[in-house]
């Protein structure tokens, strides 16, 4: 994964809801957000771990290197976790940081077939008393739950990432909306101007 390199400016911030008829029935709600570097994406991480309540899911989707990792370093952050502890789990799929709330880390990319998700004992985070981060929440199959913030990365020019968020369920849109609002802040901050900024 690349070193995280600093931006002296925010990204742009975008909204939207779902333009696909059946999301919007269902009460999907998406928002999108351009980042520049792993820094950018370390601070969205933190933002939906400061937004997130017990039992939040946060499922993230993505290729190798696209920022699964550094998004989950965030949300350790953000919720008062320290995240120089957070890595890729290799043969314990699963690692447990202390918060505000427990934070359970889980990466799937090692699982082979649905079978072995048995073993690693997901079910036993879904809780409600957990906030729990899933890498490569594709393989989990019917074990992710129904209410979810869907975190989809995808590669853009040079270090940047597209990122997608995508609330499931009213648990997940209630982070998103405190995503979205707190967002909108970062964003007036960077545009105001600079005299304005240094009071």
């Amino acid at each position: 994964m690349p070193s995280p390199k600093r931006f002296a400016t925010s990204p742009p911030l975008r909204s939207r809801r779902s333009s696909d008829p059946d999301a919007v029935a269902s009460g999907i709600l998406e928002w999108s957000y351009h980042s520049r570097s792993a820094a950018d994406t370390d601070r969205l991480g933190r933002l939906v771990g400061q937004c997130s309540q017990r039992g939040a899911i946060v499922a993230l989707y993505g290729d190798l290197g696209t920022g699964k990792t550094v998004f989950v370093r965030g949300v350790a952050s953000g919720l008062g976790a320290s995240p120089r502890a957070v890595s890729s789990p290799t043969f314990v799929l699963i690692h447990e940081y202390q918060g505000q709330w427990p934070l359970a880390h889980v990466d799937l990319y090692r699982l082979r077939n649905a079978a072995e998700l048995e073993h690693v004992g997901l079910s036993d985070y879904l809780d409600g008393r957990t906030v729990v981060a899933i890498e490569w929440a594709e393989k989990a199959g019917p074990e992710l739950p129904q209410d979810r913030l869907e975190i989809h990365l995808s590669y853009g020019e040079g270090l940047s990432r597209d990122i997608l968020l995508k609330a499931t369920g009213q648990c997940s849109r209630g982070v998103l909306t405190c995503v979205k609002q707190r967002g909108a802040r970062w964003r007036a901050a960077a545009m105001a101007p600079k005299t304005e900024r240094a009071r």
